[in-house]
């Protein structure tokens, strides 16, 4: 039996709520394109690198896609939008009980990481005061492919010098879940369970999360 040695967590949407942020920049650029973005669509964007999530953008508003000077124009677009709203963030956009987790597994002597495939993940750890907290952080600006691919949970487990069979991956994206059990990692679905229904365990937040959960996955 594997004992579980580090938790390697997902940024948005776990740790902090910035995937509203995503959602209302995504949903501007589909007006702008001409046709409605939907929060269920915006499921499938969960997790996934930003030029992919324009791609899916395009298939759902049934637009043949751009050449790659437009997309980077407007992928840049979108980005400066969602910055625009995580430069505003302070410690008070810590999603309720993630602080508490946080300080009990570094208490017990765990490993704990960032695996998310956002390229703003330093920014938004800055702003809510972990800039220096976690013993890694593996983003979207380490990685060659995202989430279902499992190589942003392999590379942050290499920093922590801990094998993938000893990780526990906490994730709110089918995409992210999908990633973690290709790395051979436990999961924990934090959200919907009906989109997180691949995880090992699903909880609707960190509210109530405590190391006993992280136990019961050995």
């Amino acid at each position: 039996m594997d004992k579980i040695k580090a938790i390697i967590f997902d940024l948005d949407g776990v740790i902090v709520d910035t995937a509203r942020f995503h959602y209302q920049a995504w949903k501007r650029l589909a007006q702008e394109l001409g046709f409605y973005f939907s929060l269920e669509q915006n499921e499938r964007l969960k997790g996934v690198s930003r030029m992919e999530s324009l791609e899916l953008l395009y298939e759902f508003g049934e637009l043949p896609l751009p050449s790659e000077e437009e997309k980077n124009r407007l992928a840049t677009k979108k980005n400066d939008w969602y910055r625009e709203n995580i430069l505003k963030m302070t410690p008070n956009d810590i999603l309720p009980g993630v602080e508490n987790f946080l300080e009990e597994l570094k208490a017990a002597n765990y490993k704990v990481a960032i695996g998310s495939s956002s390229k703003n993940a330093g920014t938004i750890l800055e702003k809510i005061g972990y800039a220096n907290f976690f013993d890694a952080v593996v983003d979207g600006t380490k990685i060659k492919n995202s989430k279902p691919d499992p190589e942003v949970f392999l590379k942050a487990a290499n920093e922590l010098g801990i094998n993938p069979q000893n990780c526990v991956v906490f994730e709110d994206a089918h995409a992210g879940i999908e990633a973690a059990k290709k790395a051979k990692m436990k999961t924990v679905g934090v959200g919907n369970k009906q989109v997180l229904f691949d995880a090992d365990i699903v909880v609707p937040d960190l509210k109530d999360m405590n190391i006993s959960v992280i136990e019961s996955l050995k």
